[in-house]
């Protein structure tokens, strides 16, 4: 270990000169109060600490030791359920310790040392293990079953292992390779900004179901694909990440709030407990790890939140579980990037944020994908990462959106104006996009309907014209537009109104199945393609507009699954009867 003394201190950026030994991103103790740190530069024997806790109150001549070792988190059973801060402080561990008030240089655990967990083995004395290798199970909630695996870079015949309750320091089993014996406990730890190992990853082919149907229509999100939601303030990108917390198909949720507003961290808190897994009927926290970082903690703390909470989502990933992350937002990593960087007099880049934003923001996105793990079983897990950006002002052409937009696949572009006017999820259909929706047509089509991707199709390109034909009655209002263009709007009001439109709240519409969303669809386009045909024969386009059905295909969202098939046809059937209806009265013009 090095020991050094601060030589200057300017906000969360402390220099230690007498650091020669010390290594990159070692974890330092800075002053007698052992506030935590990182090493983020080296020039000769002088250390630039990337400070995680308040400064104040430091001065030169203090003392600075490095533990030797990089920036590490625990993973091992214990992780489900819990709130850290953004360095794997438990933050119940700290209340209890502490009371409300966060002391500084304090050191709790990350995982609770006394606590006993049944361990399950699944493997033998005498088995041949390798890394990655799954050698028992512990049930840590009630929804989630913790794979204990061989840690990385171990492997050999095991020695001894046993069915009991143990710590998560406690040896589980013993391995020997080559007359070495090593111990596996149920923890081991990882460094935060190493990406943990896989054997290969698998091309996004497939969907990530959300339930959320302008995401799951229009534009979805691989399975261990990469999204952004950029949009101004009030836009609903919490909503959206409670939503898509609540109803991906995601066996764990990793939750990092970065910099958020302390009120709104709270509301995470107090709801996510409440939340009921629609899957299971528990408690959403018993399948969901929370990373609590809020604005009025030190901003250096915000860059270890996130390579924290991606660790973490990395580990379960590893056991074979979909892991779906919500960062939240990345734009107030990439303020204390700037930060840094500027108490570092680095050039700075534009907007004074560092010239290796986009770098940066790269090395976290890759870390998702659909891998198959390490191990010999050949198991599949999945790290889907869905980053909300906050731009000032909601002007996407900042340098943090432009950085993400050219890593992303999936953009998910909020607006302010369909969020005033009460639409959610506010995604504006005609700004957002997804790059993965080819590699996975074939997907959509094999296992919802055959024609699925034209329907998708049709959709977009009414929502295009109406954007088109919208211009034209601003100038020279509704009447100056053919029958054909008014039906079009009116298909295309249908489309936003009855399919895109979502309640969050409401205990059928708040999630839709896949073979819902198709049926939704195909109703709508019913609706536009019998009234096109009628109004072709003669009928009036204002005896179409009033047609009595519209009323049933707007309330088609809330019917539940179990009665989909019949209500379709019984509506279906229904449009037709009017459209020959208005045909024998010969309502025409």
């Amino acid at each position: 270990m090095s020991k050094g003394i601060i030589k200057k201190v300017a906000g969360p950026l402390v220099i230690a000169e007498g650091m020669r030994d010390a290594n990159m991103f070692d974890v330092v103790r800075v002053s007698e109060q052992r506030l935590i740190g990182e090493i983020i530069e080296i020039h000769g024997d002088q250390a630039s600490i990337q400070v995680y806790e308040e400064t104040s109150g430091l001065g030169p001549g203090e003392p600075v030791e490095s533990m030797g070792v990089p920036l590490s988190v625990e993973l091992g059973p214990g992780l489900i359920g819990s709130i850290y801060d953004g360095i794997q402080r438990p933050l119940d561990d700290i209340m209890a310790v502490t009371g409300n008030n966060l002391k500084r240089g304090i050191e709790v655990p990350s995982l609770v040392r006394d606590k006993k967990w049944h361990f399950v083995p699944l493997k033998k004395a005498g088995d041949e293990i390798t890394a990655g290798d799954i050698i028992g199970t512990v049930q840590e909630s009630d929804i989630v079953e913790h794979k204990i695996m061989v840690p990385y870079g171990k492997e050999g015949i095991i020695e001894k292992i046993a069915e009991g309750d143990y710590t998560v320091e406690d040896v589980v089993a013993v391995i020997k390779k080559d007359d070495v014996t090593e111990s596996i406990t149920l923890m081991q730890k990882w460094p935060v900004r190493t990406g943990r190992p896989y054997k290969t990853k698998l091309s996004p082919d497939m969907p990530l179901i959300t339930g959320q149907r302008v995401i799951d229509g229009l534009f979805p999100i691989a399975k261990g694909g990469v999204a952004a939601v950029p949009g101004p303030f009030g836009s609903g990108k919490t909503v959206v990440q409670h939503q898509l917390a609540k109803w991906a198909e995601a066996d764990i949720v990793v939750y990092i709030g970065c910099g958020e507003r302390g009120n709104e961290m709270t509301d995470v808190l107090n709801e996510f407990p409440e939340l009921k897994d629609p899957k299971t009927g528990k408690s959403l926290m018993e399948r969901t790890v929370l990373i609590a970082n809020t604005s009025d903690m030190p901003v250096a703390a915000r860059e270890a939140s996130i390579y924290t909470g991606i660790t973490i989502a990395e580990y379960f990933r590893d056991m074979g579980y979909s892991v779906a992350l919500m960062a939240d937002s990345t734009s107030r990593w990439a303020e204390a990037l700037r930060e840094m960087s500027g108490r570092l007099e680095e050039m700075p880049g534009e907007e004074g944020y560092p010239a290796y934003l986009g770098s940066r923001l790269a090395q976290f996105y890759e870390r998702a994908g659909r891998v198959i793990t390490l191990g010999n079983e050949d198991r599949e897990g999945a790290l889907s990462v869905i980053g909300a950006v906050s731009p000032p002002g909601g002007d996407i052409s900042e340098p943090v959106s432009q950085a993400t937009l050219r890593i992303v696949k999936v953009f998910w572009s909020l607006d302010s104006a369909l969020a005033y006017s009460r639409h959610f999820p506010a995604v504006n259909w005609l700004t957002s996009y997804s790059l993965y929706a080819d590699s996975m047509a074939n997907w959509f089509n094999n296992n919802v309907a055959s024609d699925w991707m034209e329907l998708k199709g049709r959709i977009m390109m009414l929502l295009q014209e109406e954007a088109e034909l919208d211009e034209i009655v601003k100038l020279v209002g509704m009447d100056a537009l053919s029958a054909p263009d008014r039906l079009k709007l009116e298909a295309a009001r249908s489309i936003r109104e009855d399919f895109l439109h979502q309640d969050a709240f409401h205990d059928v519409d708040t999630y839709t199945s896949l073979n819902k969303q198709y049926l939704m669809m195909k109703l709508v386009l019913d609706y536009y393609n019998v009234a096109n045909e009628t109004l072709n024969a003669g009928v009036s386009i204002e005896a179409l507009v009033n047609m009595k059905v519209r009323e049933k295909v707007g309330r088609f969202k809330y019917v539940g699954e179990e009665n989909l098939k019949r209500e379709y046809d019984s509506i279906f059937n229904e449009l037709k009867a009017e459209a020959d209806e208005l045909l024998q009265t010969k309502e025409v013009f």
